[in-house]
């Protein structure tokens, strides 16, 4: 559900996972049967039918207080830590390892970590790493230069205004071709800059406030960065403004735009981008792929403008805030102060420890990986979860055939597509190869900053050595210790990486109606991704190619709204409402997902026959319970007024029932009638897939 896990992926989980406990079943009485269902954190006192959220989470959300170092805290949240710390404990026990080969990858995460934590040469450093940077763009003078300079800088430091990659060509699934893409701006999202909605203002002139603070650390007076602050702002609205918008980016036909290599010269011909191409290491290029050619022609104007200072003033900021946690903790912490406490309501940084480690999975995240799986992913739980899979996935499959909307034209390349998923479970068949990528320990004078200005280069490298060959559908875009998950739009593909196949998440020896509520209704979320309203813009193939009737889109897109209106009534904050259109996706995932995984539990109960009640509850309340499990959350006001204008998931407290109140089993699973909160009226209730 995180867009851009790839530059074509959509995954799932921005918030919450499961945590389970181990209970007594009603035939057994045995406490060693692990039942999932922590009931200490329900609250009885509310009636599911009324407020299902409540009656799930309702003690936990009473109890439990966001740590000062999150700006959210719920399953996915509680999960995440603890794998993280599960990972910590291997990362320490290879620094332990006197025998660890000085040139493997393990060796190479051990030396990134611990230049992260080398504070004291940081702080020894102060501004001085990004000063040979600083001085090439306060030597720009034209357009020809800092063209030269953005693609001279390319392969280590972006420095905005627009840049480049090589990608899965959409509409040629297995190709690689060129795209040019928008640059970088300080602010979030677009709607930060061109709204005039209170929040946004606010976040402005907070925001200019906190530019002029950091240009002060590279020697600015007061004044002048105040002035440039000023300026960085104007520029940056003005890119901004000939942006797509948040709903509008998500319509992959919008983003999509091949040219020959002469109309991308028209479109902004005062760039020389045959010498841009060819210092960013691509080369000749023929064809390639605009995302946003409006952008590119605003980016014509501001180069015609020819206000060099204010460029320079731009590039410096993009490079101090690229580099910000690179450098000494005094910019550190002046950073966080916006992004972190401003932006989204955080009290403190999280520890060194886990900064650090956040940036070893980032960036050598397989290296790691490899140790991680050995130690906590059992051949088990990879077995029961391709069962589980196949089970959605043929009931996903059996609801196509009953759609009601649908003709059997369209059926059929819907079921073609689903019948192609390629599903990728734990850990790749090959592994990242890291050999080619220098990292240096603090004992052999290696820092962050010049590590991680290494690893650029070496990320650069590679994705340039694809240009030309096929697509590498093997390749992951997440690490096995991620707790995630995510679909692949032009791979056609479901991933579920290894830290969200096991205990507490999902428990292969457990209920397995508490873990299709869980880890089943997250693999039909990722199932539903590939027929939501971008996914389903791809076909079988991965190729951004219609596959639907006339009459069957437009019924698709009936559903959709009616889905969108219901999502665009939720108000998380006095006067702050989640936009449906751009949670769309997501909110189809959901509701897709809950359905499909219903279904393959009632196949799997079928198969291996019904335990009947545990802990008084049916299979199918157990079901719905672990559904909400999922998503109990609590969020900070900052953090909820941020994911509603960057982040494509509804918050979760709205996840953990409003797909459910569409569904019809779960009106039957609690005896919902029209007098109960929970009820929706059946020619208001939404079924897509």
């Amino acid at each position: 559900m995180k867009k851009s896990i790839l530059k074509s992926s959509t995954s799932i989980l921005v918030l919450s996972m499961i945590l389970y406990s181990c209970g007594s079943t009603e035939k057994t009485s045995n406490p060693q049967q692990p039942t999932g269902i922590n009931q200490n954190f329900m609250d009885k006192s509310f009636n599911p039918a009324d407020n299902f959220n409540r009656y799930v989470n309702g003690s936990w959300l009473d109890k439990t207080e966001i740590p000062a170092d999150r700006t959210r805290w719920g399953s996915f949240d509680e999960l995440r830590k603890n794998t993280d710390d599960d990972v910590m404990v291997i990362l320490k026990e290879a620094i332990s390892d006197k025998t660890i080969d000085p040139n493997s990858d393990q060796a190479k995460a051990i030396y990134l970590y611990k230049t992260v934590l080398d504070t004291v040469n940081r702080n020894k450093a102060g501004i001085e790493p990004l000063k040979p940077y600083l001085a090439k763009i306060n030597a720009v003078q034209n357009a020809d230069q800092l063209v030269a300079l953005l693609a001279e800088m390319e392969p280590e430091m972006g420095l905005g205004f627009f840049g480049s990659y090589i990608g899965a060509d959409a509409k040629n699934s297995n190709k690689n071709v060129v795209y040019v893409g928008t640059g970088s701006l300080g602010l979030p999202d677009r709607d930060y800059y061109v709204s005039n909605a209170p929040d946004s203002k606010e976040k402005r002139e907070k925001y200019v406030l906190h530019v002029a603070k950091m240009l002060q650390f590279m020697g600015d007076s007061e004044v002048v960065a105040k002035d440039n602050a000023q300026k960085i702002l104007a520029l940056e609205t003005k890119m901004s403004t000939a942006t797509l918008d948040r709903v509008e980016r998500r319509d992959r036909r919008k983003t999509y735009n091949p040219m020959a290599f002469a109309d991308l010269q028209k479109l902004a011909p005062t760039v020389k981008w045959e010498a841009y191409f060819t210092a960013v290491g691509i080369g000749k290029v023929d064809s390639l792929v605009v995302s946003q050619p409006k952008y590119i022609q605003a980016i014509e104007t501001v180069l015609k403008e020819n206000q060099v200072a204010d460029w320079k003033a731009y590039m410096q900021w993009t490079a101090l805030r690229s580099s910000a946690g690179l450098l000494s903790t005094a910019i550190e912490n002046a950073n966080f102060e916006f992004y972190g406490k401003t932006l989204t309501g955080a009290v403190k940084q999280r520890p060194a420890e886990e900064r650090a480690l956040a940036t070893v999975n980032g960036r050598l995240g397989e290296a790691l990986g490899k140790l991680y799986v050995a130690k906590k992913f059992p051949p088990e739980a990879k077995a029961k979860a391709q069962a589980m899979i196949a089970n959605v996935m043929q009931a996903f499959d059996n609801r196509i055939n009953n759609l009601p909307w649908m003709t059997k034209a369209t059926k059929e390349n819907a079921k073609n597509k689903l019948n192609k998923f390629r599903v990728k479970i734990g850990y790749p068949d090959k592994w990242k190869d890291y050999s080619a990528l220098e990292v240096k320990a603090p004992e052999q004078g290696g820092t962050y900053f010049e590590n991680s200005r290494m690893y650029a280069r070496w990320s650069h490298k590679k994705n340039i050595e694809k240009m030309g060959k096929p697509v590498d559908k093997e390749e992951w875009g997440m690490s096995p210790q991620t707790v995630n998950a995510y679909f692949s739009p032009t791979n056609n593909e479901i991933v579920f990486p290894a830290a969200i196949l096991q205990p507490p998440f999902y428990n292969y020896k457990a209920d397995e109606a508490v873990n299709y509520g869980g880890i089943g209704a997250v693999i039909g979320h990722e199932i539903s991704h590939g027929f939501d309203d971008s996914g389903s813009r791809y076909n079988a193939d991965g190729n951004l190619v219609n596959w639907w009737s006339e009459d069957d889109l437009k019924q698709f897109t009936t559903l959709g709204s009616a889905l969108a209106d219901q999502y665009s009534a939720l108000e998380p904050l006095p006067g702050i409402f989640v936009d449906g259109k751009f949670t769309l996706g997501e909110n189809i995932g959901d509701l897709g997902g809950v359905n499909a995984a219903y279904d393959g539990l009632q196949i799997y109960l079928k198969a291996n026959g019904n335990p009947g009640l545990i802990d008084k509850f049916t299979p199918e309340q157990r079901f719905f319970i672990s559904w909400a499990t999922i998503w109990r959350s609590k969020m900070r006001d900052e953090a909820i007024k941020n994911q509603v204008k960057t982040d494509s998931h509804s918050p979760g407290m709205y996840r953990a029932y409003v797909p459910l109140q569409n569904v019809e089993a779960f009106y039957k699973a609690f005896n919902i009638q029209p007098q109960n909160g929970m009820y929706l009226a059946p020619d208001k209730r939404v079924k897509i897939w």
